[in-house]
This record gives structure tokens, C-alpha cells and sequence, in this order.
């Protein structure tokens, strides 16, 4: 059939036509709402965007349950339950009675009995934490809510300490390539994922009565050094921090050094305390609150 002519022929957009058109308009990414387009929001401009929905989401969450009060729980990741421990252990050993020579098994058995020594961190971990909730529960208008971190290891611990307690716990969990999952013992709706370290540290300290750490790497003690950095400086005010383990702690930091080289006061050593057992931890922050119940318990 012979094209019409021009003057004959059909001059708007038919049906068919202009739905393909809007289609064409409503798919395209720029029509999106700038709330709903994962693509803009990830953009390196949006960081500021992003750093502040961090803040606010787990804001928002704990002010909405009235949590105003924390205990944080610092320590490592890599600490292994006395069960779990034990466990390995006994694998390592099986397996090295096989082949006593072979230096390759010798190494996991060392490795597995340095575990089951260092599990005694996790036994104190989650026994704090089950202290601390005990205590909340049995005294409500003392309420202090365990914070971790959220993964595996001393995290773990403390929110499953807080579990057998029958209490809620809050876990902080990081976005990193390894070594943090969230562990199945923090209150689901307390359960937090960030991006940024820095959000992340605010919200450990905002609410934060009292800081315990326990062994651990580079996280624990740049967690640890930024909480005694902002009370030294009086960016906060000061708060109970207790460091169980204290042959650890002494071996690991001289703090002597900084000291006699002049590199901090003599009263900054008193911003800390160390002591050796979760009953030490709990009733030194006790007694700092003057919550006479959890020293005589």
C-alpha cells in the first residue's frame, strides 16, 4: 500500500505510541524519587547523605525503646567458646597422635591449646554481660543495656551472656571482608549494620555508662584509645573503662613509658582499671554509680 500523503496523514501520537513513550521516560533512572535510587544514593557526592542515614537509623531505633544507657563490650573477634575450644582441641590431638612428626599438625595443636587458654575471655565476656542484664532485670529503674559489636568471638560472648539472662542486647555490627557476621544471640531489633567506623564508634559511645574491654587486635585497641583519647581531652566525660586481664594488659601496653617519657600525666593511668575477672569488672562499675545491690550480690 502507497504511504499516504503528508496532508492525509495521522499528525499525534496514537495510544500504542505514547504508552511506549512514557515507558521510556519512567524506566530511565533520572525519573526516579532520589530516595528510591540505590545508584545516586551510592554516588561519592551522597556520602554525606549516607554517613547521615547511618547516624539516624539506629538513633531513631533506641530512642524509640528508651535505651539511654549502655555497657560496651570490647575485645576479639578470634576468641573461641570453652565448648568450641575444647572441641578443636580434642580434633588437634587426635590428629597429632596420628602423625606426632608432621610439623604441619604439631602447629594446630599448639594453635588449638592456645585457643582453649584464651577461651577463658569469652567465659568472662559473657559473664559480665549476664551479670550486667541480671541486674537490669531484677533493678528496671537501673537499666543498663549490653553493646557489642555485634560478630563472632568477645561480641559473641557478651551478647549471649546477655541472652541467658533474659535480657535484650544491642550488636554494632561493620561492613569487613572478614571475621564479622552477626552472631545469633543480639535482640533482633537491635541489630545494626554499618559502613563507617566513625558512625559506628558514635553510637558505642553516645549512650555508653561504662566501657569494658577485654583482649583483642587493632579494633579493640583503637576503640579502647579513642574512648581514653576523648576523655582525656574532656570531649566526653569520664566513665568507668575496665580492662579484664590484667597480665595482658600490662605485658601489652607500658604505659610506665608514656609516662617517664612524659607523653601523658600521671593521673591519665587512673582513667582506666585493671582487674582479672568479670565479678571485678561489674562491681567496680558498681561502685562508681553507687548501685550498692550489684556490689553485694
Amino acid at each position: 500500500m502507497a504511504d499516504k500523503h503528508p496532508l492525509h496523514q495521522r499528525h499525534h501520537a496514537s495510544a500504542k505510541q505514547s504508552e511506549e513513550a512514557i515507558a521510556r521516560l519512567q524506566n530511565n533512572d533520572s525519573y526516579k524519587l532520589a530516595f528510591a535510587d540505590n545508584d545516586f544514593l551510592l554516588e561519592d557526592d551522597l556520602r554525606h547523605v549516607r554517613l547521615q542515614l547511618e547516624y539516624l537509623k539506629p538513633e531513631r531505633v533506641l530512642d524509640k525503646h528508651q535505651i539511654d544507657a549502655t555497657v560496651v563490650v570490647f575485645g576479639s573477634a578470634r576468641f573461641l567458646s570453652p565448648e568450641q575450644a575444647q572441641y578443636n582441641l580434642d580434633i588437634a590431638q587426635a590428629e597429632l597422635d596420628k602423625t606426632p612428626n608432621d610439623a604441619t599438625t604439631k602447629a594446630h595443636w599448639i594453635k588449638a591449646k592456645r585457643d582453649l587458654k584464651n577461651s577463658r575471655y569469652y567465659s568472662e565476656s559473657q559473664k559480665f554481660a549476664h551479670l550486667v542484664t541480671e541486674h537490669s532485670q531484677n533493678y528496671p529503674e537501673h537499666r543498663v543495656v549490653v553493646i557489642s559489636g555485634g560478630g563472632p568471638g568477645v561480641m559473641e560472648a557478651a551478647n549471649r551472656g546477655a541472652t541467658e539472662a533474659g535480657g535484650e542486647s544491642i550488636g554494632l555490627n561493620i561492613v569487613l571482608p572478614k571475621e564479622q557476621y552477626p552472631n545469633p544471640y543480639i535482640t533482633p531489633e537491635f541489630c545494626f549494620q554499618f559502613h563507617y567506623f566513625a558512625i559506628r564508634k558514635m553510637h558505642f559511645l553516645m549512650r555508653a555508662r561504662a566501657l569494658v574491654a577485654l583482649p583483642g587486635g587493632y579494633g579493640t585497641l583503637d576503640e579502647l584509645f579513642e574512648t581514653l583519647t576523648l576523655i582525656q581531652t574532656k570531649k566526653i566525660d569520664p566513665v568507668p573503662i575496665v580492662l579484664i586481664g590484667k597480665g595482658f594488659w600490662s605485658k601489652l601496653i607500658n604505659f610506665d613509658l608514656l609516662i617517664e617519657e612524659g607523653l601523658i600525666a600521671p593521673d591519665d593511668v587512673k582513667l582506666f582499671t585493671l582487674v582479672n575477672t568479670a565479678e571485678e569488672a561489674w562491681a567496680h562499675i558498681c561502685r562508681c554509680y553507687e548501685l550498692n545491690e550489684g556490689i553485694n550480690k
